[in-house]
């Protein structure tokens, strides 16, 4: 790699904004997390499909004019898996959990973030480690995204062979060639869907306050089984793995564990007033953003206004529209999204103890990005005493 692969910035990130066809393109390159995610709240937990779009809309418009760089914003995952599998299991938890959950999380990273204990926090952490996250979330966007892809082999490797020809031609903007193929794809699959297309209708909707009917067994539920196990999730991934990609692709634009902290916290105790559920900065989202061409803050204002719109205006049809993008077409978003992530994971220049921690961190990360977060710096304590020899 060059130091142009490694770095993206120069006159593209210390200029304003851009809204040209690449940073539209690179808009629409986390569709990959965001639209599973979004679908399972809504048909799952019978979130309003409203609150969930509108706050997502909101939070990327604020963080693309403020930190001027493809910085995401994405579901929280531990918290999206957990309380979607659970509703789909036990019915055990409902939206106010969801609810309570961002509230939570809101409240802990801008505490952390204020007080500057996150900083504290994010010092203690060995750079293997956050390299070795990095490298793990590669191999886990790129693992779904081919699982993904195998609900639908043929359309999935047409998808990918074409994505991967058309991403070298800086010309064209391969995201809407890809979305254009997946709704294309879709009609021939479902014909039917050309109909309920037809009946779409706009509807003005606006924010409604949402926390009136929470329960205790929500804050229970949401604190302890939802917030909780989030926490070491978010903090390798969604603050200081973030944070590191944004300053070595942006150097220009700077940002800290401070400052992404605080933004994780308002945007969390913001959401569920109205509906949203919780939110945070992937790394995973920075690397989709920017595998499909965008390069400045340009790409989240442009999504967030587009869901923004889809709120106030379509959101009573919201499931009908996400059917224009199969499993296979958000599997390639994926997959090379993955790609980005994992080839930006550190350098060659470490000792073996050093990739001994990254790559231990990576495998843990596949599964678990907390879990990876903890055994990570476990074990890197463990070589700087010598009880364990690389």
């Amino acid at each position: 790699m060059t130091q142009n692969d490694h770095t993206l910035d120069g006159a593209l990130s210390r200029a304003h904004n851009r809204f040209d066809r690449m940073e539209w393109a690179g808009a629409l390159g986390d569709l990959g997390t965001l639209i599973p995610f979004a679908v399972a709240y809504i048909t799952l937990l019978k979130l309003d499909p409203f609150g969930v779009l509108f706050t997502f809309g909101v939070a990327q418009i604020i963080v693309g004019l403020h930190y001027k760089t493809p910085f995401p914003v994405q579901p929280m995952k531990a918290i999206g898996a957990i309380a979607t599998v659970q509703a789909a299991q036990t019915l055990m938890i409902g939206p106010g959990a969801v609810y309570v959950a961002g509230l939570a999380t809101g409240l802990v990273w801008l505490l952390l973030g204020v007080t500057g204990a996150v900083r504290v926090v994010a010092r203690l952490v060995p750079r293997q480690v956050i390299f070795g996250i990095v490298l793990g979330l590669g191999f886990s966007f790129m693992l779904e995204g081919i699982r993904m892809m195998a609900t639908g082999w043929v359309l999935g490797a047409i998808a990918l062979a074409g994505m991967l020809v058309l991403l070298a031609n800086k010309r064209v903007p391969a995201m809407f060639l890809l979305l254009i193929f997946g709704a294309g794809a879709a009609l021939l699959q479902d014909p039917s869907l050309a109909g309920q297309l037809a009946q779409v209708r706009a509807e003005l909707r606006l924010p409604a306050w949402t926390l009136s009917g929470l329960t205790w067994n929500d804050l229970v539920v949401g604190t302890l089984f939802l917030a909780l196990p989030q926490v070491p999730l978010t903090l390798g991934n969604a603050i200081i793995a973030v944070t590191e990609e944004n300053n070595r692709l942006f150097p220009a634009r700077s940002v800290t564990e401070r400052k992404v902290s605080i933004s994780t916290g308002l945007m969390n105790l913001l959401a569920p007033t109205v509906g949203g559920v919780p939110m945070c900065h992937g790394a995973g989202g920075m690397a989709g953003h920017v595998r499909f061409g965008a390069r400045t803050g340009g790409a989240p204002i442009i999504l967030g206004t587009l869901l923004v719109l889809l709120a106030l205006f379509l959101s009573g049809s919201i499931e009908t529209l996400f059917k224009m993008f199969p499993a296979p077409v958000l599997g390639v978003m994926l997959f090379l999204a993955g790609t980005q992530l994992a080839l930006g994971a550190g350098d060659g220049d470490e000792t073996r103890g050093a990739r001994l921690v990254r790559y231990t961190t990576a495998a843990f990360a596949v599964w678990n990005t907390g879990a990876a977060f903890l055994v990570g710096i476990a074990l890197h304590h463990l070589l700087q005493k010598g009880w364990v020899k690389p």
